[in-house]
């Protein structure tokens, strides 16, 4: 069900789905009210409820898949919601071949208006990630390259490789397995610098525990072996 997370932003959180090697992960998707529409940030498994709900705050505008690992429903909410844009990071298109995607460049895309910025953090092997900004609440976006699962989420092995993987721990943290698929740090780098300049409040991640209060300085030291 959908909650409020900060004006003009509501998260849900869905089922989980397994991963490689048999690692469930939890689900979370976002949804961003800007100015030309409904935007559905990394859709979950669709209900009734939920568009129920999402009926009540307007018209859906956009769908969002912010990464090519983020795509397994985008194509029962394009059904659901017909005259959305699909939008997509790099990669999107080519993954899901039978849908219209725009994919996200470098540059600022115009469809959703002012009220939210993007920036794509390159030079990772494993995903191609687009980090968004939502500027009236201060709120960053982030969908893989930063994870915390729940406590005793995991269990035996694989809870102590999610603690070595940093999947788990005291706060959201990038993974072991991002940090070492970096193949071009300095691009990254600068990716994540662009990140920081935004006026940073809230951070939110699909997952892992939301974080509230002073969020450029969390990512700071999440991003510190990057940025160093």
């Amino acid at each position: 069900m959908l909650h409020e997370f900060a004006h003009d932003i509501w998260l849900a959180d869905g089922p989980e789905i397994i991963g490689a090697v048999g690692f469930a992960f939890p689900t979370r998707m976002a949804v961003i009210r800007t100015d030309r529409g409904l935007l559905i940030w990394s859709p979950i498994a669709p209900d009734d409820a939920l568009m129920a709900q999402i009926a009540e705050l307007g018209e859906v505008g956009f769908l969002l898949a912010p990464n090519t690992l983020h795509v397994t429903y985008l194509a029962q909410w394009a059904a659901a919601y017909p005259k959305a844009q699909i939008v997509g990071a790099p990669g999107v298109a080519a993954k899901c071949p039978d849908l219209p995607v725009t994919e996200l460049s470098g540059a600022s895309f115009g469809g959703w208006g002012p009220c939210l910025s993007h920036q794509l953090i390159h030079g990772n092997a494993i995903v191609l990630e687009a980090v968004l900004f939502h500027h009236a609440s201060g709120t960053v976006i982030f969908t893989d390259l930063l994870q915390n699962m729940p406590k005793g989420w995991y269990k035996g092995w694989r809870a102590v490789v999610a603690r070595l993987d940093k999947m788990v721990g005291m706060e959201p943290a990038v993974p072991r397995k991002f940090r070492m698929a970096f193949t071009d740090r300095n691009v990254a780098r600068c990716d994540m610098s662009a990140v920081l300049s935004w006026p940073i409040q809230r951070v939110v991640m699909a997952h892992g525990t939301p974080v509230e209060a002073d969020g450029g300085a969390f990512l700071r030291r999440a991003f510190s072996w990057l940025l160093r």
